[in-house]
């Protein structure tokens, strides 16, 4: 720990395998969901037939997104890394006991 409690970092690495798969899961149904409600909002709109045909080309290519955004690895996170800070001179500073061997 360091001087304000806060836990050392000792590696950069990504998350988890398990982790980044659970949030990739997580944004193909979110984007697969919005699939659902332009395809009943296309189906409202049938009387105005460049309505439903604008819902309806917005609605096709979200499998193709859904999948390309789902298998995408997720960018290195930016964050500031608490690691141990130690000032070099007070290291040096000290009394060392020195062992003779002879």
């Amino acid at each position: 720990m360091t001087t304000t409690g806060a836990p050392v970092l000792i590696t950069g690495a990504a998350s988890s395998q398990e982790e980044q798969l659970a949030a990739r899961k997580r944004k193909y149904l979110l984007m697969m969901s919005c699939r659902i409600p332009c395809l009943v909002l296309a189906g409202i709109f049938h009387g105005t037939w460049w309505l439903a045909m604008a819902v309806l080309a917005i609605s096709v290519p979200l499998p193709w997104m859904a999948v390309l955004i789902a298998n995408d690895r997720p960018p290195r996170k930016t964050e500031k890394i608490s690691r141990f800070d130690r000032d070099p001179k007070k290291l040096e500073a000290g009394n060392h006991r020195t062992i003779d061997v002879s």
